[in-house]
């Protein structure tokens, strides 16, 4: 469990599953609370009761089960409301509010802009707080990795990787699983030479070792050391076995192409 209290704003960060992450979101100002791709119910309504909150809504970046699996046991306990994008073919439970790019989630004095980020799945979405310098992004980016194409394509994935290129890069990276090991093994084989990544993935060990969460990241880091958002660096084109010229989306897709097929030793 960890916590971590950006002036108004209290995110709870909480592990289910075998390598999931939750998030609660505790507006201090107001009491208001969030929650963000509830797996499993117990958890949270454990630390709903344990630090006497109530729960206002749930906010969910993509249909999947692991994101989406507490909805309706967590609505029928608490009366929240949730909170994501309409999709015939992707549907999230107990939808009660549908929210597209550029619409504001207000959670007592927080606010929250929504950024569709397809790719992962064709609806994909993001909560994203500048006051907060915080984004949360389901599936799309992980630290040192990106999302699997389960829906989406890798396009519409590399251009929701630019739009996260665009926000601050002081901003917090909430990413939805523990992947950041296996992530680093193979950005290593594409990004040898990189001292940055080297040092990171050292600290990443340590981490685990100590049974400490690796998440969040920021995007400066993840500038820095995550090949998928470094698709116009010319060692990763060499690495990916592309042409310098080639455009950033293809070295992308091949870049994608090749973690699907790869096994840490």
């Amino acid at each position: 469990m960890k916590d971590i209290t950006l002036s108004s704003l209290e995110i709870v960060q909480i592990p289910v599953l075998r390598d999931n992450y939750v998030y609660l979101l505790h507006d201090v100002a107001t009491g208001s609370t969030a929650v963000v791709d509830p797996s499993v119910p117990e958890p949270v309504l454990d630390q709903l009761s344990e630090r006497g909150l109530t729960l206002s809504l749930i906010l969910n970046t993509h249909h999947h089960g692991d994101h989406v699996g507490a909805n309706l046991a967590l609505k029928a306990a608490t009366g929240c409301s949730v909170v994501g994008k309409a999709a015939p073919e992707e549907t999230i439970p107990g939808l009660d509010l549908s929210v597209v790019e550029g619409d504001l989630v207000t959670l007592g004095a927080s606010t929250l802009r929504v950024l569709e980020l397809p790719g992962h799945t064709r609806h994909h979405i993001a909560f994203w707080s500048k006051a907060h310098r915080s984004v949360f992004v389901g599936d799309t980016l992980f630290a040192l990795g990106c999302g699997r194409l389960l829906g989406g394509s890798a396009l519409d994935l590399f251009q929701s990787l630019q739009k996260l290129k665009d926000l601050p890069s002081e901003t917090l990276v909430y990413c939805a699983h523990e992947y950041t090991q296996s992530n680093g093994a193979f950005a290593l084989t594409v990004d040898p030479r990189n001292e940055a990544l080297a040092l990171r993935m050292q600290g990443v060990h340590e981490a685990r070792e100590r049974g400490q969460p690796t998440v969040p990241s920021t995007l400066s880091q993840e500038f820095a050391t995550n090949p998928f958002l470094r698709t116009d660096d010319p060692l990763i084109k060499a690495a990916v076995g592309v042409m310098e010229e080639t455009p950033e989306e293809e070295v992308f897709r091949q870049l994608r192409a090749m973690k699907d097929d790869f096994k840490a030793g």
